[in-house]
């Protein structure tokens, strides 16, 4: 059975810039050394923004300038960047919470195979549980996990909430 990782949104903007917490921070180390020990596919999200953020319906409900492409803010933390040399990763840029390609790399991955998938990362209450919930939909005989350890919420309080959430909706909650 081919497992593959979900990396979402460790970009720099959401550890130490513009969105980063110090939950983030503190996250960061345990989801690189998850990505180097993984011996298969890494499917990692990117945020991606233009200039224009601030005019979009996500910017005019969040407006705080973050992950615009090109920016320093919108690059992977560098020890994420480290963990994933020589890895088996495919980069999905976003422009919102859920990456509606993430099904398709899916399956492009499994190559085939039976597949179990499991996620992690930034931030558990907005874009890890959007595409938890969007795999379970795409794969709902599929086991999807959550590494509850590996992610961080805007704030502690809203992490659990998305955890209870995605074990509400039978995603596999690990290290909580």
């Amino acid at each position: 059975m081919k497992k593959i990782l979900i990396a979402v949104d460790l970009q720099n903007d959401f550890v130490s810039g513009a969105l980063g917490t110090a939950e983030a921070e503190a996250i960061v180390p345990r989801a690189a050394e998850k990505i180097r020990r993984h011996e298969g596919p890494v499917l990692v999200t990117m945020d991606t923004h233009g200039e224009d953020y601030l005019s979009t319906a996500e910017g005019k409900k969040l407006p705080v300038v973050h992950c615009v492409r090109g920016t320093p803010g919108w690059e992977l933390d560098e020890r994420i960047r480290e963990a994933l040399a020589g890895k088996d990763a495919v980069i999905l840029e976003k422009p919102t919470f859920g990456s509606t390609g993430l099904p398709e790399a899916v399956i492009r991955a499994a190559a085939g195979e039976d597949f179990t998938l499991e996620i992690f990362g930034l931030c558990t209450d907005i874009c890890v549980v959007s595409n938890a919930l969007l795999l379970k939909a795409f794969f709902p005989e599929t086991p999807v996990a959550l590494d509850a350890a590996a992610s961080a919420g805007v704030t502690p309080a809203l992490h659990e909430a998305a955890v209870r959430t995605m074990r509400s909706c039978q995603i596999d909650v690990r290290n909580a």
